[in-house]
């Protein structure tokens, strides 16, 4: 469902005054936004698939301990699988996932959905 224009407008304007107000909770949040790389999805993905066969196999030879174990495994591979790669963590550097959308040095073409958003609030705050 999407929003309506007035829950999309003060939604904006929280964001803006979080940028202005907050710089260093942004930044701290920013930093630990990230996507989980191809890498990761897919070793995950493994460790996932292996951990439930352990799994079954402890339902099916009534050992408590290998489905417990299968249970960590399955746990393990999905923190892997969503885990962002350490690539990430290099490219965004200092500013992070939250500063980059306000950066506004992209050509006008290519803006982003946070883009516009920012551009959106910056108009109405010079209104004020």
């Amino acid at each position: 469902m999407p929003l309506s224009e007035q829950e999309q407008r003060l939604l904006d304007e929280m964001e803006r005054n979080l940028y202005r107000n907050d710089a260093d909770f942004v930044s701290t949040v920013g930093d630990r936004r990230g996507r989980p790389t191809y890498r990761s999805i897919a070793l995950g993905s493994v460790i996932t698939i292996v951990g439930a066969a352990a799994l079954v196999l402890g339902v099916v030879l009534q050992q408590p301990l290998i489905g417990i174990l299968g249970f960590g495994v399955m746990l393990a591979g999905v923190l892997v699988a969503i885990s962002p790669g350490k690539a990430n963590a290099r490219e965004s550097g200092d500013k992070g996932g939250f500063a980059s959308a306000s950066t506004g040095n992209r050509p006008k073409g290519s803006t982003t959905f946070m883009d516009r958003m920012n551009d959106r609030w910056d108009k109405r705050q010079g209104d004020r």
